[in-house]
């Protein structure tokens, strides 16, 4: 863009010596190899242990995403309460808590139960020290018993039906129609009530 008028020429900077002041990235790689490396000495030093934490199954929000089922923050106090665990145990075992999460169904709560009795059935909890088993360790057979660190797959979201026969009842039955009168209904209790009440009031002034 050309200058126009007698303005004041900008204070562009061309003469620094910038080939000592950029910054360059050719350790990249090396830092890349010992992270990796730093990894694998860390998950040794671990032992075994589940690939990921262990978080309850909910529904996704809103009626348009909620037939979805996803993991979720954590469990709340109520369904670890209910598996037998307590919040300190189930922070030492991989167990997520959330202390905000609320329960809003049963059948929600009862499915998370389910999830965290398989999951404390399937749990093999070496002791620190072999001799010394602690309160919660697994002892005997349990501990040379085969391992795997896959996690913990999520429920199926529909329960499949098996196919049968439509009956001449729901054959007849107008789903349409039935939905449509009962939201008049509800629409209208609200006057049909007042009107009865009306109506009962006079008959009792009538028969003063």
């Amino acid at each position: 863009m050309g200058l126009k008028h007698n303005n004041v020429l900008h204070q562009n900077h061309f003469r620094k010596d910038w080939q000592t002041r950029v910054r360059t990235w050719f350790d990249q790689p090396g830092r890349k190899l010992r992270r990796r490396q730093a990894r694998k000495i860390k998950a040794a030093a671990l032992g075994v242990r589940p690939l990921s934490l262990l978080r309850p199954a909910v529904r996704a929000q809103t009626v348009r995403y909620n037939r979805k089922v996803r993991e979720g923050r954590g469990f709340t106090l109520a369904e670890i309460k209910e598996a037998g665990i307590s919040k300190k145990e189930a922070r030492g075992v991989g167990i997520v808590v959330d202390h905000r999460r609320r329960n809003l169904s049963e059948e929600g709560k009862a499915l998370n139960v389910e999830r965290l009795k398989v999951y404390k059935a399937r749990l093999i909890v070496f002791p620190r020290k072999a001799k010394k088993p602690k309160k919660g360790d697994s002892t005997g057979e349990e501990l040379s018993a085969p391992t795997t660190r896959g996690h913990l797959p999520l429920p199926d979201p529909f329960v499949l039906e098996a196919p049968r026969k439509i009956t001449e009842e729901e054959r007849e039955f107008q789903a349409y129609r039935t939905l449509r009168n009962e939201r008049a209904f509800a629409r209208y209790e609200g006057r049909r009530k007042v009107r009865e009440a009306k109506k009962a009031e006079e008959e009792a002034n009538k028969k003063k």
